[in-house]
């Protein structure tokens, strides 16, 4: 079989889960003998390790697609530029619907219009599919994939005090001020809990980070993965906008028991949905009440923790991997 060789285009290298999933894809396809670069506009990638060939571009005309079997456009603002060099040998790497965050309002014309250009689309979650098809018919789930590390032998704790909540605040899709409010609740009703806030940006104005024993900023892989074994329950309050919820997958994939948002993306993880404990969209008192009841049980935590981590299983970068290059090779020309 001759190896595929493919190129992502990212608009930049910030520490975020969109840049973090092309990367990881890249890692999982070059491990089974492919060939990925990936071509960037930003500056070399620091919070992260990465077996991709890196092209550092000012612009993408400067990619010469003649060599690929496929140009994936990662976001949005990428998607026209791929099509324009590669057109049917394009591919849609969709992790969340950017037509839905209140950032990019007013960009939804020109969002729309990208979605609409007739190539395939690869999603990380089921719930993209159907959003997808509304824009063109060749929508297919591919998966998420936990960075190996994060599966780590969990950590069983008598007492659960260290609460983790990740995500930065400003953007109001990951539901930090649902996160915020259910730790008041859970505080009110009497849980003695210490909460751990992670974003890859600093506190947002007016985000009230005296409710949080610790705030990091910026971590890269090897630190969150020790900062969630310190962790005893996670906390994702999400809206029903967020398109995956890596955090949830990952701390789930280190045996945290969760709290969850019942909202597409992570009720997508296991049709059963035993694998947390979940509470409606936008309901601070369900979500504190849904915690206190974790924290106060360290049996029910042991059993979600386990499922979970069981859950997660399937977002292994090998098994993902093999999503992928079966989806690749389904389509390379000829």
């Amino acid at each position: 079989m001759k190896p595929l060789r493919i190129v992502y285009l990212l608009d930049d290298t910030h520490l975020a889960g969109g840049i973090r999933v092309a990367v990881a894809q890249a890692d999982a396809l070059i491990a089974r003998g492919h060939e990925v670069v990936l071509a960037t506009r930003g500056e070399p990638l620091t919070w992260r390790g990465s077996r991709a060939e890196w092209h550092f571009v000012s612009g993408w005309d400067e990619i010469d697609p003649a060599g690929f079997d496929f140009v994936i456009g990662t976001f949005w603002k990428t998607i026209q530029h791929a099509y324009a060099l590669a057109g049917d040998r394009t591919v849609h790497l969709c992790q969340g619907y950017e037509g839905s965050f209140t950032v990019y309002q007013p960009f939804v014309a020109e969002i729309e219009a990208a979605y609409r250009i007739p190539i395939p689309k690869l999603t990380v979650s089921p719930h993209l599919v159907e959003i997808c098809r509304r824009f063109h018919h060749d929508a297919t789930w591919i998966g998420q994939i936990v960075d190996d590390p994060f599966y780590q032998p969990p950590v069983r704790r008598p007492r659960a005090r260290r609460v983790l909540l990740v995500g930065p605040a400003q953007a109001d899709f990951k539901g930090i001020d649902v996160g915020y409010g259910a730790v008041r609740q859970a505080r009110a009703r009497g849980a003695e809990l210490d909460l751990i806030r992670v974003s890859q940006w600093p506190a947002a104005d007016g985000e009230p980070t005296e409710l949080a024993g610790e705030f990091h900023i910026g971590l890269d892989t090897r630190e969150m993965v020790r900062l969630i074994a310190s962790c005893d329950v996670f906390l994702g309050p999400s809206r029903h906008q967020e398109g995956f919820g890596l955090p949830a997958a990952e701390s789930m994939a280190a045996g945290l028991p969760a709290v969850l948002s019942a909202i597409p993306s992570f009720l997508s993880f296991d049709p059963s949905h035993d694998y947390a404990l979940f509470a409606p969209e936008d309901d601070t008192a369900a979500l504190g009440d849904a915690l206190v009841q974790l924290l106060g049980d360290a049996p029910l935590r042991a059993r979600l923790g386990d499922r979970g981590k069981e859950v997660v299983e399937q977002f292994r970068a090998e098994r993902t991997g093999e999503r992928l290059e079966q989806w690749f090779l389904s389509r390379r020309k000829p």
